[in-house]
């Protein structure tokens, strides 16, 4: 592990103007600096670099960060990696913990010793297994394709190799019983090493050859192995995806060994678990489109369906293709329907129209009831979108459904009307937030009066900004913006005087319709009437420990 104070002292030496003018091309622009996102396509530069708080924000896409932020998402980079990256070509010596890098390198050397066990292990039972699936002998030395034995063979090699039983515990290679024995995780069964996004190996998936219940396993969660962060085969794909901006997601190892050896090389495969946010980064890496490559059996369109809201509403591009109920990916191809294969990933179904159809099917629209829930989940959804997206989608969802497209803008008018009354909010609060930004002394001043609650624009914000997030993006798109303005003392104490007296006000209009006790409802009524108004009108700022006493 790179020392803490290592980093710092290297972040203190480095310029972020001089490393981002390396990589692209920066024009100055007032006292910050310019330049054509290289996170997005545009062609208007909306990528801006502070010297002086030496941070960067793009307003188009909203990529920000420091210096070391930007090398990891520019050269595809883990946070050590970037860090030493940028030591070697500023000639800084970085200090290491030793214990820690020791441990890591011989938890590494166990993996990688297993590993090579399990490839020498294959008989020609599981190789002729493998081939029956499709699988060549490329493939299975490409993918490291091997075979754990039984529970005597892996706890002997354990021993005669010298691995401590806990170590192999913590790797996930072992478990115990109800009496603390251990015994090996990994019996018959045919293994799939599993990488970390730069090569290093981390864990085990395993596929029965006996019969076993448990189809498919893959090693517990570990500190080096978290399944919902990791993606089978990525390793591999990252390159090809980088650079074909395209990602086929797929459902197992052995999907994935079959896309590669068929030319289909941007391939990766979730381990065992639906696709998570926690997954997302990862896919991002990039920005590529990215192809829902399922089974069409109902797990698979139900897998697909949650994955496609979750990939719209992040912004990702790309579709949905359902292979024939019965069929998978890796069946197609083993029977020499690769130009299918290929067919389908060329035209896959746009996420938001498999959604609308997959949600229309679960309903009978010549039922008016049932065709009036469906228009409502539709709704609700389009609802969570963006007003963009919303009205690029709508007359899809519109046709779908067999309604009139203004059934779904009802309450644009109600909308509009909010969206102004919002405007003024916005501009106090966001000044509030950058005069923070800039006079972090202040920031106790702020919270001594009010809470995130009482900010109805910028809630979120001022959540990170109440625990001194100060590198969140959100704040980050704050700092950097010129035309946001920070305030003055007397400014910030007026702004304040807004937001209390806007916040207590319609407190006091909602009190009457609340669900308490009659006594406590008339002590609070009062206290906000006669004390707390009369002295924020005055001009007083009160303290919130005294109001949250109400």
């Amino acid at each position: 592990m790179i020392d803490p104070s290592s980093i710092e002292n290297l972040k203190n030496q480095l310029d972020i103007v001089d490393v981002i003018g390396n990589y692209i091309e920066l024009q100055r622009a007032g006292a910050n600096y310019k330049a054509i996102c290289p996170f997005h396509d545009e062609k208007t530069p909306s990528f801006v670099v502070s010297p002086s708080k030496q941070i960067y924000h793009c307003f188009g896409c909203g990529a920000s960060g420091d210096t070391i932020q930007f090398v990891m998402e520019y050269e595809k980079l883990s946070y050590p990696e970037a860090i030493e990256k940028l030591a070697r070509e500023y000639n800084f010596t970085l200090s290491y913990t030793k214990n820690t890098q020791n441990s890591i390198l011989d938890e590494k050397r166990v993996l990688e010793n297993i590993q090579q066990w399990f490839f020498k292990n294959l008989t020609t039972k599981q190789i002729d297994y493998l081939k029956q699936r499709g699988i060549s002998d490329a493939s299975i030395e490409k993918f490291g394709i091997g075979y754990a034995p039984t529970n005597q063979e892996v706890m002997s090699f354990l021993k005669q190799n010298f691995i401590p039983l806990p170590t192999a515990h913590a790797l996930g290679l072992v478990a115990q019983d109800e009496s603390g024995n251990f015994y090996s995780r990994f019996i018959e069964r045919i293994t799939f090493p599993i990488f970390s996004v730069n090569g290093m190996i981390i864990g085990f998936g395993g596929r029965t050859v006996t019969n076993h219940p448990a189809k498919y396993i893959n090693s517990p969660q570990t500190k080096l192995f978290n399944k919902s962060r990791v993606l089978y085969g990525y390793h591999l794909a990252k390159q090809n995806i980088y650079t074909k901006k395209e990602l086929i997601l797929t459902e197992g190892y052995i999907d994935v060994v079959m896309f590669f050896q068929a030319g289909f090389d941007t391939a990766v495969a979730t381990l065992g678990t639906a696709l998570t946010r926690e997954h997302l980064p990862l896919l991002k890496k990039g920005d590529p489109r990215v192809i829902l490559a399922y089974d069409g059996d109902s797990a698979g369109v139900e897998a697909a369906l949650k994955a496609s809201k979750m990939l719209l509403l992040s912004n990702f591009e790309g579709g949905v293709v359902l292979f024939p109920e019965g069929k998978d990916p890796a069946d197609m191809i083993a029977q020499n329907q690769k130009e299918e294969v290929a067919r389908m990933l060329r035209n896959p179904k746009p996420f938001f129209e498999f959604i609308v159809d997959e949600t229309i099917a679960k309903y009978n629209l010549t039922n008016p009831k049932q065709k009036e829930n469906a228009f409502k989940e539709i709704h609700s959804f389009l609802n969570s979108l963006s007003e963009i997206a919303k009205d690029a989608f709508l007359p899809y969802a519109a046709s779908a459904l067999g309604v009139r497209a203004s059934l779904f803008n009802n309450k644009n008018q109600n909308n509009a009307i909010v969206a102004l009354t919002k405007t003024k909010n916005d501009i106090t609060e966001l000044s509030i937030i950058k005069t923070v930004l800039e006079n972090k002394h202040l920031l106790d001043t702020v919270l001594d009066v009010c809470s995130p609650l009482m900010f109805t624009a910028h809630s979120q914000e001022m959540q990170e900004l109440c625990r001194e997030n100060f590198s969140h993006p959100l704040l980050m798109k704050i700092d950097i913006d010129d035309s946001i303005v920070a305030l003055s003392y007397e400014e910030l104490k007026s702004s304040l005087l807004i937001i209390l007296i806007k916040y207590y006000t319609s407190l006091l209009q909602q009190l009457p319709k609340k669900d308490m006790e009659f006594d406590k409802k008339s002590k609070m009524l009062r206290k906000i009437k006669t004390k707390i108004l009369p002295r924020l009108r005055a001009g007083e700022l009160v303290s919130f420990e005294e109001i949250d006493t109400i």
